[in-house]
Formats: C-alpha cells, structure tokens, sequence
C-alpha cells in the first residue's frame, strides 16, 4: 500500500496541474478574444469620431472657399479640428496645410471676442494690419490647401464659388 500511495498522489497531482493548465489556456483564450474585440471597438469609435470631425472641416473647408468665412478663422478652427484625428486619418498639419498653418501661427495669440474689444484701437488695428497681410499674402496657397483639405476628406461638395485666384 505505502507503494501506491506515492504514485496515487502523483497521478492526483498530475491531474490538478493538467487541470489547472487546461484552465489556464481557456482564460488565455477568452482574453485574446476580449482583446480582439475591445481593439474592434475602439477602431469603430475612431472611425465615427474622425466622420464627425471630417464634416466639421468639410463645412469649414467649403464656407471658406465660398467666402462665408475668412481665411483666419477657417486656418484657427481648422488646426483646432484636424489636431484632433486619429488613427489613419491623423495629419502632420504643419507639414501638409503650410500655409493654413503660417496664418494660424501668425494669428493664434491674438486676443479675440471681449479681449479684443478691450484692446486699445490702435493695437487692434495693427494685429489687424498683420492678420490681413498674412491673409493676403497666403490667400492662393491657403485656396489650394482647402480643395486638397476636400480632397482629403472625401468632401461630396464642391464649392459653388471660390476665391479669385
């Protein structure tokens, strides 16, 4: 009996380490499918975020080549929008939209709303100076910039009038 007993409790210790490693392969398993589908979801979410931030730049886009929006609020809003894709849509603004990002450099410390009105008129006048010479010196190439912003993004609009060129 004292023969037995030994393997009796090496075959019962065999058969909890085999069920225990049995076990552990299921957990594996149903994690790496959790995973899978957590990954899913995630990639749906960045997919419907960036469709409702490419249609805010598809408005944006288009109201500035239809003058409904000047050049300097378009190149604030749409930095402020675009920094905000992810995933393959994400963009090097700076790199890709030049001059779009020159404007907004040019104009993104400038007071606006109640802290513009409470600047002296002078001062305002010459932020205005700089913003309307940056304007106007950028003013094709930010055009270019917004038909391959719409481009980019797919727009099924096309502008009904653009900016002289």
């Amino acid at each position: 009996m004292l023969e037995t007993l030994p393997l009796g409790v090496l075959a019962l210790g065999g058969a909890i380490i085999l069920g225990l490693a049995v076990y552990a392969g299921w957990l594996l398993a149903k994690l790496r499918h959790q995973t899978k589908v957590q990954a899913a979801q995630m990639d749906a979410a960045i997919k419907q975020r960036n469709l409702k931030i490419i249609e805010s730049v598809d408005v944006i886009a288009m109201a500035t080549l239809q003058e409904q929006c000047d050049l300097s609020e378009a190149a604030i809003r749409l930095y402020m929008i675009m920094d905000h894709l992810q995933g393959d849509k994400r963009v090097d603004y700076p790199t890709r939209f030049p001059a779009l990002y020159e404007l907004y450099d040019v104009i993104k410390d400038m007071p606006r709303g109640d802290a513009r009105q409470a600047m002296e008129k002078k001062t305002r006048m010459q932020d205005n100076m700089i913003r309307m010479k940056a304007e106007s010196r950028l003013q094709k190439a930010i055009h270019t910039e917004l038909e391959e912003i719409l481009a980019f993004t797919g727009a099924k609009m096309t502008p009904i009038r653009t900016l002289a060129s």
